[in-house]
């Protein structure tokens, strides 16, 4: 940074002194402005001498679904891992934290949601979902991932950006298919009972699903053209046959009650009739 030293009677390069707060010529040592004030970030550590070197000088971010704000105290730990005082440890200890649960299901959430690369509108969604959940005090004694799945799944639809139960569940360790199904039922049967109405979920369309698909099976830019004009003819409901919601389930037999319309569902500048004519047909 430059600037004008009465000195040296014109511009030169200065130095700021954070420990003085001075700014100085670099070229002649004139003290050009004293006793500055650093309005940038104090991060500093109040580690202990631990060796933590983590920059943070306050607590976490101020979460409005918890009680008190998660404005908690700790009583940190020693340099040799003692706590200090053991009668303060002892009253820490003894009064506990309510906000514990519920804590460790939004860190649940945060994780499961950063594997499936959700946005935080859906994070905190479904951290909302689960909040109410939890103000109901019915989720003791049941399964805390299969709610935590339930309650993503249900964000995703509400937020325009659903994702289907198989591809929630392959990043749940604690939870089988069936179980957030079952947990899903639950946390739409007790929302209904606390709104007094059915609770919103969004319609799924084929479309949502579309891309994320296309590009997990690497196809190109005009493969993903040609299939999205494909889900969007008005003259055919291909969701009535989408392979991940038919009653049978299966891509094999959604092939099957497909491949009778096949010349009617797919662009005409992407296949021609003979095309269409070198498709596999499908084995009864």
């Amino acid at each position: 940074m430059d600037s004008y030293c009465s000195d040296c009677k014109r511009n030169t390069e200065v130095v700021f002194d954070h420990a003085a707060g001075d700014t100085v010529c670099s070229e002649c040592g004139l003290v050009l402005e004293a006793r500055s004030i650093d309005e940038t970030s104090e991060w500093r550590t109040f580690a202990d001498d631990s060796g933590d070197h983590d920059p943070n000088r306050v607590g976490g971010p101020v979460n409005p679904l918890l009680g008190d704000a998660a404005l908690t105290t700790v009583i940190s730990r020693g340099a040799n891992g003692s706590s200090g005082d053991p009668s303060l440890s002892r009253l820490q200890n003894r009064g506990g934290d309510p906000d514990r649960a519920i804590v460790l299901a939004f860190k649940t959430i945060s994780n499961m949601a950063d594997r499936l690369s959700l946005v935080t509108t859906i994070k905190d969604r479904a951290s909302e979902i689960y909040k109410r959940l939890e103000d109901q005090k019915c989720t003791r004694g049941r399964n805390l991932e299969a709610l935590v799945a339930a309650c993503i799944y249900i964000a995703c639809r509400q937020e325009g950006k659903p994702r289907t139960v198989k591809e929630i569940c392959s990043i749940v360790a604690g939870a089988t298919k069936k179980e957030i199904g079952r947990a899903k039922e639950f946390i739409v049967k007790q929302l209904k009972v606390e709104m007094g109405e059915s609770m919103e979920m969004g319609t799924i369309h084929a479309g949502d699903y579309l891309r994320r698909f296309c590009s997990n099976l690497g196809m190109s830019n005009e493969e993903v053209k040609a299939v999205q004009e494909t889900v969007q003819a008005g003259d055919f409901d291909i969701r009535h046959f989408n392979c991940y919601y038919s009653r049978r389930r299966t891509i094999k037999n959604a092939y099957r009650d497909l491949y009778p319309h096949a010349a009617k569902i797919i662009p005409e500048w992407y296949a021609k009739e003979r095309d269409l004519k070198n498709l596999c047909s499908p084995k009864a």
